[in-house]
């Protein structure tokens, strides 16, 4: 399991690897490198998704440059970051604290 700080001290944008996927969700989304790079440097991961492939992935929720909240999933291995997407998180699927998942138990 990541913490955080995993990814502070690796975020950098030369450590920061984007996905196919991801590239085409930031440049619909209007959503910046350095948006992400904030989100990770303000922000507390909120879910962790140990059983992706072929790393585990976690969701960040986070600031932006813009000063919006952003959810940020990303990856990891020894150096580098690795985005998979990247969200303005809405009141139709969050709660207002935008870290709970609407309909999820608690």
């Amino acid at each position: 399991m990541y913490t955080i700080e995993d990814f502070r001290k690796n975020n950098k944008s030369e450590n920061i690897i984007i996905s196919l996927h991801g590239q085409l969700r930031l440049n619909e989304r209007n959503i910046s490198v350095d948006d992400v790079m904030n989100a990770i440097d303000n922000g507390e991961i909120i879910e962790q998704y140990p059983d992706d492939f072929p790393f585990p992935s976690c969701l960040i929720l986070g600031i932006s440059v813009k000063n919006e909240y952003i959810h940020v999933v990303v990856s990891m291995n020894e150096e580098k970051i690795y985005l998979i997407t990247a969200y303005i998180p809405t009141s139709d699927k969050w709660e207002a604290d935008l870290k709970t998942r609407k309909g999820a138990e608690k």
